[in-house]
């Protein structure tokens, strides 16, 4: 299957291989002057429950990451809208990351890669992480409760957790617990009268995230597009 040799310069969508047959992506970059050497990408919640790379939440932190000067990237897992295969209980869909990761990767060689999630997005972000050379994580309402995150390896970078404490499907106390159980507990930002999906909080998620990353942003790129 044709993927891109090299990363898109303007806001596209594209086909990616996957381990199940074709992953459905798109990529967008930032203003060309506030462009800095990293690349994001970000996972949508759950495929069974109408989750899809068009998620407000998703959609959200892609525009909060470009304004802070990273192109990003985001995908339908297997079996969501034009991706092939089936539903695979998180297994499946890490591989998917791990696809996408290394065609980023191949494309983008000298930038940063974050990996952001919201719901079970985060949870598969953190499985595939060990993984992977991350050098920014952002977990938005990871489902501590409904998905074993005990066994994962911690990411060696720095972490970022964004929970809505009016959450009606994540349990904020369990996120809460979880956090302070890690040895190196990530940043962890509480968000009042927040739901799961961030309904009318969307711009503040938007400051949460730009507000929690802008001291490990990747340096600018040179106006030639190298660091």
């Amino acid at each position: 299957m044709y993927a891109p040799t090299e990363f898109p310069s303007h806001a596209t969508a594209l086909t990616l291989p996957g381990p199940a047959g074709a992953l459905e992506a798109a990529v967008d970059v930032p203003v060309a002057s506030e462009a800095r050497a990293g690349v994001a990408i970000i996972c949508h919640p759950h495929p069974q429950h109408g989750g899809s790379m068009h998620n407000k939440v998703v959609t959200m932190l892609g525009r909060s990451l470009r304004e802070s000067g990273l192109a990003t990237v985001v995908f339908n897992f297997r079996g969501v809208g034009a991706s092939q295969g089936s539903y695979d209980d998180g297994r499946g869909e890490t591989e998917d990351l791990l696809a996408v990761a290394a065609w980023t990767q191949r494309v983008r060689p000298g930038d940063a890669l974050w990996l952001a999630g919201f719901s079970f997005g985060s949870y598969v972000a953190a499985r595939a992480a060990p993984q992977l050379p991350v050098r920014q994580m952002i977990s938005v309402a990871p489902p501590v409760s409904r998905w074993d995150f005990s066994h994962l390896a911690h990411p060696l970078c720095p972490w970022l957790v964004i929970q809505g404490e009016a959450d009606d499907i994540v349990d904020p106390q369990a996120v809460y617990a979880w956090v302070a159980a890690q040895p190196d507990p990530p940043t962890l930002l509480r968000m009042p009268e927040t739901g799961h999906f961030f309904h009318r909080r969307l711009m503040d998620l938007r400051g949460a995230v730009k507000n929690g990353v802008r001291n490990n942003l990747p340096p600018l790129r040179a106006r030639d597009g190298s660091e």
